[in-house]
């Protein structure tokens, strides 16, 4: 049976504290790392050697040269989940704010035309070449002529294909893999100790940057779903990927609706969680959407739930009072009848 409602959708509201400790939610989040490492631990390794025969030393050119870049600024942190989509007009009104994006939304915004300071790639597969074009509007010719003018910050891993075809700069990461054997063989290619903690994912990835390199909070996500959306979509545009949800676990989203997930989610989004309620600064969901910080009995307070639009707003806000500062003899605006008052 299938019935379509219409709803007005509203935050859940806080709790006085997380029904969830720091300590469990790091449990959960690194529950898989045994079978995530023994699958990739050669693929790892072996992508290091081609990256560094052919592009190192990776000391010549990391992401830790951007240390401080953006010290004591906000950020915009960008997920690939179906939320990011609300987020699309306001992003094209942002200015200042460095954004930082995961790299399988290089197409879609692209094709919106967003501004992005630098894409993030962790996954050392091919299919992060094919991702930059997947479900995008343009061949994936374009697109990677577009890398030409944009800024990808790489793990030492990557796939050596992804590494050939991107057209612009490229800033290396290393990844603090919990297993030592792994750790060995890679400083035998390179002792190369720029760490990037990411919970497995590249979203991850791109927080930890943003957070600990570029120095900046708060941090504001988008995209941040960690779910399917109401429609099954697992990105904002058409993808492979929707409608195919295999074996899933239900979640409460942010509105308290059901959501279906995978569990592989599930631990991202309990690390993120975890890192929200012991690592200090300020911590925004602007997905309007997705379950980043939602539980049955309501949103964990170390996540504030926001808009983009609310987020952005934050910071240009005296610009809305330009006319005013520069018009001191005649304040009204041509769109207003009296001068703009802010509150």
């Amino acid at each position: 049976m299938r019935r379509t409602i219409e709803m007005d959708l509203e935050f859940l509201p806080y709790l006085q504290e997380a029904p969830v400790s720091s300590e469990g939610l790091h449990q959960k989040a690194v529950s898989n790392d045994a079978t995530t490492i023994k699958f990739w631990r050669d693929i790892w390794v072996n992508n290091t050697k081609a990256n560094h025969k052919e592009y190192g030393p990776f000391s010549a050119h990391h992401i830790g040269m951007e240390w401080g870049l953006y010290r004591n600024q906000p950020a915009i942190v960008l997920g690939s989940g179906p939320s990011l989509k609300n987020s699309i007009e306001a992003l094209k009104k942002n200015k200042d704010i460095p954004v930082i994006s995961c790299l399988h939304n290089f197409h879609y915004l692209m094709d919106n035309e967003i501004n992005v300071d630098l894409w993030v790639s962790l996954d050392a597969g091919e299919v992060t070449v094919e991702e930059i074009s997947e479900g995008g509007k343009k061949s994936s010719d374009e697109y990677l002529q577009l890398t030409r003018d944009q800024k990808l910050a790489a793990f030492v891993g990557s796939h050596p294909k992804l590494i050939q075809s991107w057209g612009g700069e490229i800033l290396w990461y290393s990844a603090g893999i919990p297993d030592e054997q792994i750790r060995k063989e890679m400083a035998d290619i390179e002792k190369f100790e720029i760490y990037v903690s990411n919970g497995g994912n590249v979203l991850g990835a791109a927080m930890y940057i943003a957070k600990g390199f570029w120095g900046c909070n708060p941090i504001a996500y988008s995209g941040a779903d960690f779910c399917f959306d109401y429609t099954k979509k697992f990105h904002p545009w058409d993808s492979k990927y929707d409608g195919k949800i295999g074996k899933a676990v239900l979640l409460n989203d942010i509105f308290g609706n059901k959501v279906y997930s995978w569990q592989s989610y599930v631990n991202f989004k309990s690390w993120f969680e975890g890192v929200s309620m012991r690592c200090p600064g300020l911590w925004v969901n602007c997905s309007e959407g997705g379950a980043l910080g939602a539980y049955p009995q309501g949103l964990i307070p170390s996540i504030k739930q926001m808009t983009m639009w609310d987020y952005i707003r934050m910071y240009n806000i005296s610009e809305e009072l330009e006319h005013m500062a520069k018009n001191p003899g005649n304040a009204t605006e041509p769109n207003y009848k009296v001068p703009k008052v802010l509150f």
